[in-house]
């Protein structure tokens, strides 16, 4: 049962993942376009700068479960990369639950206040012609850490099945693709 909320978990970062790699194709578009009214036309807009910066922020919060779900975050650990499958599994599920759930828990909790009151004025850009609903983008923060957490239930669920030798390491990895 926990192995299959696992594969659920992780079939829902998958979509997320693929919705947010067209906000990067989004995200190149803008910058392309910022880049030719610059340059060519002498044309600014804050609008369209503080578009960049959104989506920016939009894609890193939200690519973050995406990305533990492939384990593309950056890794400098030279006794880790020698550890043998099963102790690694061991290691990641530990820390799992030492840093990655109570860093979301304490993000997430501080976050709400700062959100909310975002929320409760409207609160917009500080600069004329740029994007109003500034709390929509803040919102966001708190999204992408839960997102983050709920790969980090099923990457806990893994490592639980590697560690007791239940599941190949490299099964993880075939069930994706």
């Amino acid at each position: 049962m926990l192995r299959e909320l696992a594969r659920k978990i992780d079939a829902f970062q998958e979509v997320v993942g693929q919705g947010v790699s067209w906000l990067m194709f989004l995200l190149v578009a803008v910058v392309f376009s910022d880049v030719i009214f610059r340059y060519l036309l002498g044309v600014s807009f804050v609008f369209v700068q503080e578009l960049e910066w959104h989506l920016f922020g939009i894609i890193f919060l939200m690519a973050a479960g995406y990305t533990m779900l492939y384990n593309e975050h950056v890794r400098v650990d030279v006794v880790y990369a020698r550890l043998p499958p099963r102790r690694k599994a061991w290691f990641d599920f530990a820390l799992i639950f030492v840093f990655l759930f109570p860093a979301c828990v304490l993000l997430i909790y501080t976050t709400w206040p700062f959100v909310r009151n975002s929320f409760a004025v409207n609160e917009g850009s500080p600069d004329p012609g740029g994007i109003p609903a500034r709390w929509a983008l803040k919102s966001v923060i708190i999204l992408g850490f839960a997102l983050l957490f709920l790969q980090g239930i099923s990457q806990a669920i893994k490592n639980f099945y590697v560690g007791m030798g239940w599941e190949d390491p490299e099964q993880r990895v075939q069930e994706i693709h």
